[in-house]
């Protein structure tokens, strides 16, 4: 079972490492339309899953940046 969960949502690192490789095996060419298609929507939906990763970084970030300022003040 934790298997597949990890397979639903893969780390930042590895969301990021797997669309390095689509967008190298797009640029490469030699794929079919319809293999370049799934590529390109298995790279859209990695890109949205990095984002979705950095802004929660983000927001930790601040969050604890504001926990740090309210404690100090």
């Amino acid at each position: 079972m934790a298997e597949a969960k990890k397979q639903e949502k893969p780390s930042y690192e590895e969301a990021r490492e797997e669309l390095v490789d689509v967008v190298r095996r797009l640029e490469a060419g030699g794929t079919t339309l319809e293999e370049s298609l799934a590529l390109w929507e298995r790279g859209e939906r990695l890109a949205t899953l990095c984002q979705e990763w950095l802004d929660g970084a983000r927001e930790r970030l601040r969050s604890a940046a504001e926990d740090q300022s309210s404690a100090t003040s």
